[in-house]
């Protein structure tokens, strides 16, 4: 019998590697915004207020979980505090959303002007949830990142999303490079924001048809394998002393400069 503190193996030498630990169904997640976006989504599974929420300024919220029949209960603030720090009076307990997997990101229907977010290395929940807001705002058919050394869907992501998300199809790839062959195979153009790249957005228009923009974390930018996967290669221009910007902000000039402009020509 193998010993319980002691993985078991598969004859190899080393072992069998780990496998990540499984996601939570459900977790609680805090703030008014998010909570609204969790109730809008249909994941909302429960709401919990402070007492006398429901005549407050959280009564939009407390009516909207209503309307779509999430029931709603009454604590202590510092109990919602221990579900969810800072809920600013509000928390409500979320179904997590799904991520898809390789094949499903092969199988996706994308449509004919489709833009996909890949993120490269991506680690902070904060930036990723920031991402995922302007992504979502943008009309970004779907996120892809990496499932090693990025950043998961975690309640803080969601709020720093406020809430985009909970709306946002993810996809988490073993493989960067393979998942962007993938998406070369069924007719995306991939464009890598590149600091170093001659090119600059305001260059040329960017490809028709579907489109997948890379970003990179912040210092390192997108990794040399992803770099070589690229079609085009584009930089933002600067003008001050800062020579970089965080890349969420990155992604949000991309989008809005340089992505949504394709419908106007």
């Amino acid at each position: 019998m193998t010993p319980p503190h002691r993985p078991a193996t598969n004859g190899r030498r080393g072992g069998t590697r780990r496998r990540p630990a499984p996601r939570p169904a459900d977790a609680w997640l805090g703030g008014r915004r998010a909570v609204a976006e969790a109730i809008r989504a249909g994941v909302a599974l429960e709401v919990v207020v402070v007492p006398g929420a429901r005549s407050g300024p959280l009564a939009e919220v407390v009516a909207a979980a209503a309307v779509a029949g999430v029931p709603v209960g009454e604590r202590a603030a510092d109990e919602l505090d221990r579900l969810a720090a800072d809920g600013q009076g509000v928390v409500a307990r979320v179904a997590l959303p799904s991520e898809l997997g390789e094949a499903e990101l092969k199988a996706f229907g994308f449509g004919p002007d489709a833009v996909v977010v890949v993120l490269d290395g991506v680690t902070d929940p904060q930036n990723l949830g920031a991402a995922a807001r302007s992504a979502e705002a943008a009309g970004v058919a779907m996120l892809v990142s990496r499932e090693r050394r990025a950043a998961p869907i975690t309640p803080a992501a969601i709020r720093a999303s406020a809430g985009a998300l909970l709306h946002l199809r993810v996809a988490r790839v073993t493989n960067l490079t393979r998942a962007l062959q993938t998406l070369q195979g069924t007719g995306f153009t991939v464009v890598g924001l590149d600091e170093d790249a001659p090119a600059t957005i305001h260059d040329d228009p960017a490809p028709e048809g579907r489109l997948a923009l890379v970003v990179g974390a912040e210092g390192s930018g997108i990794s040399r394998l992803v770099r070589e996967h690229c079609d085009l290669l584009v930089s933002i221009p600067m003008r001050g002393k800062v020579r970089s910007l965080n890349a969420s902000a990155a992604l949000a000039v991309a989008l809005f400069a340089y992505v949504l402009p394709r419908g106007d020509r």
